[in-house]
């Protein structure tokens, strides 16, 4: 989809979003996992103090992961391994590539306060099912339609 070709946008439904952060959360997650299991020694994961004071102690550094990842991913190409599998993409209000500042907003809101930024995008949704910081950063989430139809209407020529 060509920024120039967008006529119509399918907003994803909450529902596909969360399966797309699902997918990535559980990937970043393992990620995460392994890094502190080789930089702490952790890998006898039983329930004990160590155990809880990494978990305690986790949440930024895996925050700022998690940032980094939708960071580059989604500002890359619009989409991350979750909206790439369920076919969605962030792209800006007007279906074109989101600027970096508009993903770094994005990604900042989904990366540290989620919860706050989901419940406050349902109480105050609009149209376009934006999250608090999709809003601020003037994105939306779309569902990517099937262009195996389209590719039919292509045509190659030679230089």
């Amino acid at each position: 989809m060509s920024d120039s070709e967008v006529n119509e946008l399918l907003i994803a439904r909450w529902f596909d979003r969360f399966v797309a952060w699902l997918i990535d959360f559980i990937i970043i997650s393992v990620i995460s996992i392994a890094i502190f299991a080789l930089i702490f020694g952790a890998t006898n994961l039983e329930w004990n103090e160590n155990i809880m004071f990494s978990e305690s102690t986790s949440y930024i550094p895996a925050s700022l992961l998690f940032f980094v990842y939708w960071i580059i991913s989604e500002y890359k190409g619009g989409q991350s391994i979750g909206k790439k599998i369920i076919h969605l993409k962030v792209v800006n209000i007007k279906g074109k590539s989101t600027p970096l500042l508009g993903i770094i907003i994005s990604s900042f809101g989904k990366s540290f306060l989620l919860p706050i930024d989901v419940i406050l995008g349902l109480i105050f949704t609009n149209q376009k099912r934006q999250r608090i910081f999709n809003k601020i950063s003037d994105t939306i989430v779309i569902k990517i339609k099937n262009t195996e139809s389209d590719s039919e209407t292509i045509t190659y020529t030679k230089d």
